[in-house]
């Protein structure tokens, strides 16, 4: 009896692991998110250049998907590039993004970054950054939520602490 119990429990265990970061119906988004928000996350908008929440954070900590909450980039990677949105040179986990080709403008084709789990929109990758891999992420503000490094453990983002220990810095 008492390894079924366990095993049922390893079994609840798994499917909330394996459903944390879900989107959520099109009426939830509508209830969470504020109208900039909803324009970028899911109409694939952008919002106006250093008139954004994020472009010059300098605090410690991580940005998430504002729709689902899905990890996406470490203030440890963010930088100035000039460009009045936030930018990174990488993202925590690749695997949390999916790019795609976006021909929405006449000039060139771009690389869209949208989240995995909630396909929000988040905004471009350009080949013009100062990381080891060239990469400048250019993102919009209304597509995150900030995470500073002292509400990690509480908000359920432990795991990324380990980021900011000064002794052993992962790099």
């Amino acid at each position: 009896m008492r390894i079924l119990l366990i095993c049922i429990l390893m079994l609840m265990a798994g499917e909330v692991m394996s459903n944390e970061y879900k989107k959520p119906t099109q009426e939830e988004i509508k209830k969470k998110l504020t109208p900039l928000q909803q324009k970028v996350t899911q109409e694939a908008g952008t919002e106006q250049p250093f008139k954004n929440e994020y472009w010059d954070n300098k605090k410690d900590g991580i940005y998430v998907d504002i729709v689902t909450g899905e990890p996406l980039f470490s203030s440890l990677d963010k930088y100035d590039s000039g460009s009045g949105w936030p930018s990174f040179t990488r993202p925590i986990k690749k695997e949390n993004l999916v790019m795609k080709v976006d021909k929405s403008i006449l000039v060139e084709d771009r690389t869209e970054v949208r989240s995995k789990a909630g396909d929000s929109h988040l905004g471009h990758v350009f080949d013009d950054g100062p990381g080891p891999d060239g990469k400048r992420f250019c993102m919009n503000s209304a597509a995150l939520r900030f995470i500073p490094v002292e509400k990690l453990q509480k908000e359920g983002y432990g795991e990324y602490l380990k980021l900011f220990d000064k002794k052993n810095p992962i790099k």
